[in-house]
């Protein structure tokens, strides 16, 4: 029982100079779970490396705090393993947590889809959280389907992008996405915990969700 956590290699927001990548408390707060449920982990990116992370200093964050202080948890992040070398069959399922960053790698990527695919296919799980459902659009299975044409999954707002002063500078919007590619996109007020679970699907909202899509996902990998 491991879990395969996909991350960006892109450091900036779209094409901007501003300091982006994986939204760090969307995969602390998820590592979090998993190291509470006993349930181990890689992370992996495309390039492989350290992978940039922002949100590090996020406030009154103790469970992001805690995470980042992990050394066992930097030594990954530092060292993502390349997508290339990745053995699907060694994972049970996959998490992809936000940032910005994924709009500008993974969202497109056929490669790490094409895991992604291989693992959800062998009965695996996949989940996300924020812009993490990004990595979901470029998923074909087998069939020659994309793994979201009968999905219901949610993900970051518009509302949220206008909030967060992002939605002029973001590759594109992810809810007009998700919406156009998957069976519903359904989202709630902004910044309130949301979760998805279609299935071996689950997708949460924003960064509020992170908790409970890690929960969700060890549910499903101790049913």
């Amino acid at each position: 029982m491991k879990v395969l956590i996909l991350v960006t290699n892109h450091a900036t927001l779209g094409e901007t100079d501003q300091a982006n990548g994986t939204y760090a408390p969307e995969l602390t707060h998820v590592v979090d779970v998993l190291n509470s449920a006993s349930v181990d982990y890689d992370i992996a990116s495309k390039a492989g490396g350290k992978a940039p992370l922002y949100g590090t200093d996020a406030e009154n964050d103790e469970v992001n705090a805690k995470v980042l202080d992990d050394k066992q948890f930097i030594n990954r992040i530092e060292n993502t393993i390349p997508v290339s070398q990745v053995n699907a069959s060694d994972y049970s399922a996959v998490f992809y947590p936000g940032g910005f960053g994924l709009l500008s790698d993974l969202a497109h990527d056929e490669d790490v889809a094409s895991l992604s695919a291989s693992i959800y296919e062998s009965s695996g799980i996949i989940s996300a959280v924020c812009h993490g459902p990004a990595g979901l659009l470029p998923i074909t299975l087998s069939s020659g389907e994309k793994l979201l044409k009968d999905k219901s999954v949610t993900a970051f707002t518009r509302e949220e992008e206008i909030d967060f002063d992002t939605i002029n500078d973001i590759p594109f919007l992810l809810e007009e996405e998700l919406a156009r590619n998957a069976q519903r996109y359904s989202k709630v007020q902004p910044w309130q915990e949301f979760v998805i679970v279609d299935g071996r699907l689950i997708t949460g909202q924003n960064p509020a969700s992170a908790h409970a899509v890690g929960k969700a996902l060890v549910e499903q990998l101790k049913a």
